[in-house]
C-alpha cells in the first residue's frame, strides 16, 4: 500500500474510468514501440557484422547501448516529467527515437551506430516509456495492477511483430532502408503522448509543469538569515543555488528513498543483477539458432513465439497478482518467475534443434510474462506513488549499467571460445542468484517485521493495568485529520 494525499474531484473522476482507458491503450502501444523494439536487433546481427567487419563483442555493443540508455535515462526523464509533464516527455521521446533510427540508416561505421541507434534512439525510447508508465500510475488506482499488466502486453506485442517485420523488410530492401522505416514507426510515440492529457492532483501534480528547487533554495536562505549571518549578496546567491541544486539532484535520483527503504534497496540491486542475464537470450538466441543450422526466417520466428505467448499470459498474470491474497507478497511471485526464467535456459544447452528451441521459447515466455507484469507493480508496492517517478529513475539507471556490460562481456566470451552455450550458462547463473537473493531477503524482512509486531504490548492490556484520569479541561484538537491514502493494490 502506498500513501499519498487526496486527489481533487476532477482527478478522481479521471482515474480508473473514461479517458484512463485511452491512456492505457497509448501505454500499450508505447511499450510495444520502445521496450519491444530491441528484440528485433538480433535479426540484423549477422548483416551488421558483415557490413562493418565487426566481432560479436563489437556488434553486441549496439543493442547494449540502446537498452542501457533506455533504462539509464530515468533521472533525465524524471526531471522532464516534474518540469514539463508526462505528455511533453513522451512526445519528445518519440521525436528523438525516430530521428535516431533515420540517422542510423546513413551510418558508415559501427561506432556511428552506437551514437544514433544506441544513444539517441535509446534515450528517446526511455523518455516515452518511463513517462508513459508514470502517467499510467496516476490514471489508475484501484485497477493499477491490472493496468500495469495490460500495458506490459505491449512489450509482448512488440516482441511478436518487430522480428517478423524486421526479417521481411531486411529480405526485401536491406537493413538501411529498414532502419529508415523504423524511424517513421517510432515517430508515432508522439501521437501516444498527445493522448496523455494531464491530471491535476490536490497536493502536487507529476503530470503538470513544476518548478523544482525554488522551495529548497528559499528555505536554505531563511536558515542562514535566522542564524544571524549576513553574507554578501553574491555569496548568498551561490550558496542558495548550490544547496538547491544538490537538493534537487538528491530528490530526483531518489537517494533518500534508497538510503532509508531497505526493500527498495534490495529490489533495485536484485533487478539490476537479474537484468545482466535476462537480456542475453534476446540478443543471442537468433545467432545461436542460425549457427546451429536453423533457417534465418525460422530463427527470427523464435522471438515472435516468445511475444505471442506473452500476449496470452500477461493479462492472466496481472489478474492473478492483483488478487488480495498476493497483496504484499508480489515480490515472491516475481522471484519465482525469475527462478523459472533461469532454469529454462538449460533447455537451450541440451539441444539446438528447432523443436527444442520452440519449447524453450514457450517456457521462457511464461516466466518472462510474470517478470514483465510485476516489475513496476512491485516497485509501486515498495515506494510511495508521489515519489514513484524519482524512484523509477534511480531504479532504471542502476540496472542500465548491468544491461550495458552484460551482452558485450558475454560476446567477448563467445569470441574467445566460439561456443554460444556460455551465453545461456551465464544467463542462468545470474537469474538464479538474483531470484534467491530477492526472495530470501524479503522473507527475512517480513519475518523481522512480524517479530517486532509480536513484541509490542497490546494497548488494551496496558489500559487494564493503569488508572484512567479524567481532566476537566476541554481537549484541543491539535492533531491534524488523518491523510487520505491511495490503495495501490486490490
Amino acid at each position: 500500500m502506498s500513501q499519498g494525499r487526496a486527489a481533487t474531484p476532477k482527478a478522481a473522476e479521471a482515474q480508473d474510468r473514461g479517458w484512463a482507458w485511452m491512456v492505457l491503450l497509448a501505454a500499450v502501444l508505447l511499450q510495444g514501440m520502445t521496450l519491444g523494439f530491441p528484440s528485433c536487433i538480433g535479426v540484423f546481427f549477422t548483416d551488421l557484422q558483415h557490413e562493418f567487419q565487426a566481432s560479436n563483442s563489437e556488434t553486441s555493443w549496439f543493442p547494449s547501448i540502446m537498452v542501457a540508455t533506455l533504462h539509464g535515462g530515468g533521472p533525465l526523464c524524471s526531471i522532464l516529467v516534474k518540469r514539463f509533464g508526462c505528455r511533453f516527455a513522451v512526445m519528445l521521446g518519440g521525436l528523438l527515437s525516430g530521428v535516431g533510427m533515420v540517422a542510423s540508416s546513413f551510418c558508415k561505421s559501427i561506432s556511428q551506430l552506437y551514437l544514433t541507434a544506441g544513444l539517441i534512439t535509446g534515450l528517446g525510447s526511455c523518455f516515452s516509456f518511463q513517462a508513459g508508465v508514470t502517467a499510467l500510475g496516476y490514471y489508475f488506482v484501484r485497477w493499477r495492477t491490472l493496468a500495469n499488466a495490460m500495458a506490459s502486453t505491449g512489450v509482448s506485442l512488440g516482441f511478436t511483430l518487430w522480428p517478423l517485420l524486421s526479417q521481411h523488410l531486411l529480405d526485401e530492401m536491406g537493413w538501411r532502408n529498414t532502419f529508415l522505416i523504423f524511424g517513421g514507426i517510432l515517430f508515432n510515440c508522439c501521437v501516444c503522448g498527445a493522448i496523455m492529457r494531464p491530471v491535476q492532483l490536490a497536493s502536487e501534480s507529476l503530470l503538470q509543469p513544476a518548478k523544482p528547487g525554488e522551495e529548497q533554495g528559499r528555505r536554505a536562505e531563511e536558515a542562514q538569515l535566522s542564524n544571524g549571518a549576513s553574507p554578501p549578496l553574491a555569496e548568498l546567491g551561490e550558496q542558495r543555488q548550490g544547496t538547491a541544486c544538490c537538493q534537487v539532484l538528491w530528490d530526483y535520483l531518489a537517494f533518500d528513498i534508497f538510503c532509508r527503504n531497505k526493500r527498495y534497496q534490495i529490489y533495485t540491486v536484485g533487478v539490476a543483477w537479474m537484468m545482466m542475464g535476462f537480456s542475453l537470450p534476446h540478443t543471442y538466441l537468433v545467432p545461436y539458432a542460425i549457427q546451429n543450422g536453423v533457417e534465418e526466417r525460422r530463427a527470427a520466428l523464435l522471438i515472435s513465439v516468445i511475444g505471442i505467448i506473452n500476449i496470452l499470459i500477461r493479462p492472466f498474470t496481472g489478474l492473478l497478482s492483483g488478487h488480495r491474497v498476493f497483496t504484499g507478497r508480489r515480490i515472491y511471485l516475481f522471484s519465482l518467475a525469475v527462478l523459472l526464467c533461469g532454469l529454462s535456459n538449460f533447455i537451450c544447452v541440451m539441444s539446438a534443434r528447432f523443436s527444442v528451441l520452440i519449447l524453450y521459447c514457450v517456457i521462457f515466455s511464461v516466466a518472462m510474462s510474470g517478470i514483465g507484469a510485476l516489475t513496476f507493480q512491485v516497485l509501486m508496492d515498495v515506494v510511495e506513488m508521489e515519489r514513484f517517478s524519482s524512484a523509477l529513475g534511480l531504479f532504471t539507471i542502476v540496472e542500465s549499467f548491468t544491461l550495458l556490460i552484460g551482452p558485450p562481456l558475454t560476446g567477448m566470451l563467445v569470441d574467445i571460445t566460439g561456443d554460444f552455450h556460455y551465453v545461456f550458462y551465464t544467463s542462468s547463473f545470474l537469474l538464479l542468484s538474483a531470484a534467491l537473493f530477492m526472495g530470501l531477503s524479503f522473507c527475512a524482512l517480513d519475518r523481522k517485521d512480524k517479530v517486532k509486531e509480536a513484541s509490542k504490548v497490546p494497548l488494551d492490556n496496558v489500559s487494564r493495568c493503569q488508572y484512567n484520569e479524567t481532566t476537566t479541561e476541554p481537549q484541543t484538537e491539535s492533531q491534524p485529520p488523518p491523510a487520505v491514502v491511495y490503495v495501490t493494490s486490490i
